[in-house]
Order: C-alpha cells, then structure tokens, then sequence
C-alpha cells in the first residue's frame, strides 16, 4: 500500500501549514484558504469560510442604505395630489378622540402611525432579547448546579 502524500503545491502558488486536521492550504493568488484532510478515497480539501468578504459586504450594503436614508432626509417629506387647504395644526403627544361618522352610529378610530409602530416593535424585540437572556441564564444556573 503506497503511501499519499499531501497535494502538490502547484509550482509555488499554494501555501500548506500542517494542522492537526490535515493541512491548511493558502492560496497565495487569491488569498482564499482550504482545509485539506485525509480520508479513505484521497485528500479533500474544503473552502474556509471568508468572514472578511461576509463583512465587506454587510459594510456596503450598509453604506448604500445610510446614503440612501441622507436623501430622503434632504429631499424631505413629500406629499402627492393637491391640496386646497391648509393642514390642521396638531400636537402630536395630544390623544386624539374617535369621531362619530356623520349620519352614522360608527365609530372612527385613528390608526396608529409608522412612528408608532416602529417604538412598539422597538420595544417588543428588546422585550424579547431580555426574556430569552434570562431564560439562558436561568439555564445555565440550572445546568451548572446539577
């Protein structure tokens, strides 16, 4: 049974490090790096993940988001359709009361705003965050006293 040897390092273009696993392979073209084990057919070797490209790319998509966000801050609100009439004076802290539809018994109730859905999710998921918290660190006192 003749031995195997780890890959060939393609004149000069592949860097390998020995790790316990197999070797860890560079490749000093493209930077991107494998993980090359044994097992029983042959060497195989695996892609590590590239957490820098993972970021590089959150980075710039976060990046155009914020750009985008600056100019519908410069451009402003915009109101489509036209407008007769001035718009009401209104505190917006100030509770609105529900009206009486004109010739009928209902009741109109003021739906709440974008602002106002967006703290109510605001605060739903910081509720959340702390409950599963706790429930972990619960977990971990029980854990660790049994």
């Amino acid at each position: 049974m003749a031995a195997q040897s780890a890959p060939d390092s393609d004149n000069g273009r592949y860097s390998m490090t020995p790790i316990p696993e197999g070797v860890l392979r560079l490749d000093t073209r493209t930077g991107t790096m494998s993980t090359c084990t044994r097992n029983g057919a042959g060497w195989a070797c695996y892609a590590v993940p590239d957490e820098r490209a993972a970021f590089d790319a959150e980075i710039g998509r976060l990046q155009a988001e914020v750009e985008k966000l600056k100019e519908q801050l410069v451009a402003g609100p915009t109101v489509s359709g036209k407008i007769d009439e001035a718009l009401p004076k209104s505190d917006p802290l100030k509770k609105t009361e529900p009206k009486m539809a004109e010739g009928e018994r209902k009741i109109e109730i003021p739906l709440p705003s974008e602002q106002d859905m967006d703290r109510v999710m605001s605060f739903l998921e910081k509720a959340w965050r702390r409950l599963i918290d706790m429930a972990n660190r619960v977990q971990k006192d029980v854990s660790g006293k049994i």
